[in-house]
């Protein structure tokens, strides 16, 4: 299996756990129809869902690997990009085939559905992007088409990312609260990439003030859906996430995992400098000395 492998022919840790954690949402959706726990009445409804919606968090994944790898970092961590980019893909197009499925291949209803029924048309014009993506993925097209210009076409992922995440909001209709969590953990990721491009470094500091602008923005984009879908006023539903007698919110979890995200990058940050310390001072305590005294 040469694409386990880094460039080396060494096998690659970081692409094996990759392509582990790709093929088991897809073998446990497998047991379950196997096993008739799928939903009776509509098993094919429910694994276009499920296979929806680990194609909008494989893509998440794949977007968190940049941003993991100068937070933790492990630069190695690159080589699950693209096992998770390109799984994002094929969870969409098993969606896409499930939904032929549903529709029994009648492709003039299926087309029909496609182009009159907006979340349908948004979720296709990101299956194509994926496609794109995908397609372009290998060694050889990123040397056919050069550096610059594969960066340039790899960019649309960013759009991709909202348009997979709007479908997944309309899809859901009513109880959008992990979409709109979703949401919210892209709001952090383009946050972190737009820090990091503008301001440099992206700091402890600037890591927590992310996580609470994150977690703003998920409780208004949150709001907002109500709002305008339900009639329930939006201000309410914004109240919602400063009542803490209530369930955690999505809002809630995205700060959450904000905030834990900055603490274990600290923490990782100590802990791999330690015996690097301990490793000089064995050797030349008097130059330790001599630093930590300046």
């Amino acid at each position: 299996m040469p694409f386990l492998r880094e460039k080396s022919g060494r096998w690659s840790p970081e692409k094996i756990i990759a392509f582990v954690a790709a093929c088991i949402p897809a073998l446990w959706l497998a047991w379950r129809a196997f096993n008739g726990e799928l939903n009776p009445a509509r098993p094919v409804n429910e694994a276009i869902h499920d296979t929806g919606s680990w194609a909008v968090r494989f893509l998440l994944l794949s977007l968190a690997v940049s941003p993991a790898r100068r937070l933790f970092a492990a630069p190695k961590l690159i080589n699950m990009r693209r096992t998770l980019g390109v799984t994002a893909f094929c969870y969409a197009a098993l969606h896409l085939t499930l939904y032929f499925v549903q529709e029994k291949f009648d492709l003039a209803k299926i087309v029909s559905e496609i182009v009159f029924r907006i979340y349908l048309t948004i979720g296709f014009v990101a299956l194509t992007g994926l496609i794109a993506l995908a397609v372009t993925s290998t060694d050889g097209m990123i040397k056919r088409l050069g550096g610059a210009r594969w960066n340039q076409l790899h960019r649309v992922v960013y759009a991709i990312a909202v348009l997979g995440i709007i479908h997944f909001m309309m899809q859901t209709k009513v109880d959008i609260t992990e979409s709109v969590m979703i949401a919210g953990f892209l709001f952090w990721l383009l946050g972190y990439r737009l820090m990091h491009r503008f301001a440099g470094e992206v700091t402890y500091a600037r890591s927590v003030v992310l996580a609470f602008i994150a977690a703003a923005l998920t409780a208004l984009a949150e709001a907002a859906w109500y709002g305008a879908t339900t009639g329930v006023p939006a201000w309410r539903v914004f109240a919602v996430n400063f009542d803490w007698d209530m369930a955690f919110r999505p809002a809630h979890w995205v700060l959450i995992v904000g905030l834990a995200i900055t603490l274990t990058s600290f923490a990782w940050s100590f802990t791999s400098q330690r015996p690097k310390a301990r490793k000089v001072s064995s050797r030349a305590p008097l130059a330790i000395q001599v630093q930590s005294g300046s």
